[in-house]
């Protein structure tokens, strides 16, 4: 096939693709000169879309939190005058500016006001405890921190010689300057294009150590949005309620999607399962994109509280940041319907797999086919690619790679395609199964095992609301399986069920010979098991 042939297919596609989502449609010429004109100046950045946005749908609401809703146009203006005030303050293109912020409008106006800077976005977790936010900080040297004010106490040391700015009030006890009275007080004409787009830097989970920022410039074509379009049914100039944390990539990925789309994002500052119902039904979203630990917890209210909020406008609910079980996500499109969407990828590589409905009715627990534009493979500790139900490495290939951490360094990378870090296997249908995190593996007897097999047949059984499996030392065997129980309210289940289960569906050498059945499990914000805590309980227990 000639380049030009296939260069005309994929602008077919990619015409096609945001037609179907609503990008695509007749709008004012004048205002749609003003947009093209600011896409060129601005490039694909945060700031271009807030103007863009203002220019094509200034009355319409582009943030509705807590505090009521902003207008495109409110928002635009809004932060022009965050943008100037902090210029004011002496910060400028090439800075860093933290963010320690939950969902609301002061994390999105600090972005847009970073992009109009020109200044980095550094997303901190607020799971974090303060060691942690303290040795990020000297790492990534922001020049200034915006935090909630719960947060003080946390950021007090990651503060020092830094600026610092309040961008949700509680109790007015701290006297940083809020982001409200910068507001108030700056100029709110639009700032120059800055020489350089800014950039942002996502931190990993710090699940297995100190977390890394990962840094990523903004999109150079519109190919990132096609590609989750083609597979995510989402559109244009709807309501999206954002769920998950947007300091989160996944969280953060729908925030820079409905800024893409006009959308209006609904935000509420915690999560709350009743409170996320309620809002999606009151706010008419048709997307709420979620980590999987949020719908355990939704599908764990009593049908009775579930049943009066009117859901009939919720067509998508897109889900990433953790392991997917098939039990979960059978019983969520039972209760919901077939809106369940299931991407797997990670910080360094965005996106690498996308799971729709009818894949995970077909084949639960995998984590889908790789949408348009993005190569996954399969390979071997030799980087040679393996047949279909063999395990190995996950590498991916797409326009989203991180550009390498921060602090130095990368993700292993054979052939242009960058490892995940997971390892994993496809079936028939070329559909992904991800077994498990390469340094989660189990090697007990000289037996490769890998935890979310093992996870996902205990999910299985009647009685378990969550389970998950880790290796600890064992004298004999190297290590051995240890699971880790959530049982349901008021279930019985007792740990030689467990085994027999598992012995009836899994090799002997995978039944765990530790079961302990907890009140929870430890995770992080983003609903990621903190398997290093269960495995030290586990040595404890041993040692004990």
């Amino acid at each position: 096939m000639s380049p030009s042939v296939s260069a005309i297919e994929d602008a077919a596609y990619t015409l096609a693709t945001l037609a179907r989502a609503g990008y695509v449609r007749p709008v004012r010429p004048d205002r749609l000169a003003r947009a093209v004109l600011n896409l060129g100046r601005w490039k694909m950045t945060p700031a271009a879309a807030s103007i863009s946005n203002a220019a094509l749908y200034p009355s319409a609401p582009a943030i509705i939190d807590e505090l009521g809703a902003l207008t495109f146009a409110e928002l635009d203006e809004r932060t022009n005058r965050l943008a100037n005030a902090w210029a004011d303050a002496g910060l400028t293109s090439g800075d860093g500016v933290g963010l320690m912020c939950r969902n609301h409008r002061g994390f999105i106006e600090a972005v847009i006001a970073c992009s109009k800077l020109g200044a980095h976005s550094l997303l901190m977790n607020t799971s974090f405890a303060g060691p942690q936010l303290t040795e990020v900080a000297k790492r990534e040297k922001p020049a200034a921190l915006v935090y909630d004010e719960e947060f003080a106490e946390l950021v007090h040391d990651a503060g020092r010689r830094r600026k610092r700015f309040i961008a949700w009030r509680e109790d007015g006890e701290v006297g940083d300057p809020t982001l409200e009275e910068l507001i108030e007080a700056g100029d709110p004409s639009q700032p120059l294009p800055p020489p350089t787009a800014g950039r942002s830097v996502i931190l990993t989970s710090g699940t297995t150590g100190t977390p890394k920022g990962a840094s990523r410039g903004q999109p150079q074509t519109v190919g990132p949005l096609v590609a989750l379009l083609s597979r995510i049914p989402l559109r244009a100039r709807e309501r999206t309620m954002i769920a998950a944390p947007l300091f989160h990539a996944w969280g953060f990925a729908h925030l820079q999607l409905g800024f893409a789309l006009g959308s209006t994002i609904v935000l509420r500052r915690r999560f709350d399962p009743g409170d996320t119902l309620a809002t999606i039904a009151q706010q008419q979203a048709t997307a709420c994109p979620m980590v999987p630990v949020m719908l355990q917890r939704i599908l764990e209210l009593p049908e009775p509280e579930r049943e009066p909020y009117d859901l009939s406008t919720l067509r998508v609910v897109p889900v990433s940041g953790s392991a997917l079980p098939g039990e979960l996500a059978s019983r969520f499109m039972d209760a919901f319907g077939e809106i369940l969407y299931n991407l797997y990828g990670s910080t360094e590589v965005a996106w690498a797999t996308i799971a729709t409905p009818r894949d995970l009715r077909e084949a639960p627990g995998t984590a889908g086919r790789p949408p348009r534009g993005t190569v996954l493979k399969i390979l071997d500790d030799d980087g040679i690619e393996l047949p279909i139900g063999q395990t190995g490495g996950i590498y991916v290939g797409n326009e989203m790679l991180f550009d390498g951490y921060t602090g130095g360094g990368s993700k292993e990378s054979v052939g242009g395609l960058m490892g995940t870090g997971d390892v994993g296997h496809l079936d028939h249908a070329r559909r992904l199964f991800v077994d498990g995190r390469a340094d989660d593996m189990i090697v007990s007897g000289g037996e490769n095992v890998y935890p979310e097999e093992i996870e996902d047949v205990i999910a299985r059984l009647e009685g378990v609301q969550e389970a998950a499996a880790v290796g600890v030392p064992d004298d004999k065997f190297g290590q051995r399986v240890a699971a880790y129980i959530v049982r349901s309210s008021g279930n019985k289940l007792t740990a030689d069920e467990v085994r027999a289960h598992v012995k009836q569906n899994l090799a002997r050498y995978k039944v765990p010979r530790d079961v302990e059945f907890v009140d929870e499990l430890p995770r992080t914000s983003t609903g990621k098991v903190l398997k290093r805590e269960l495995a030290e309980q586990g040595e404890v227990s041993k040692r004990s």
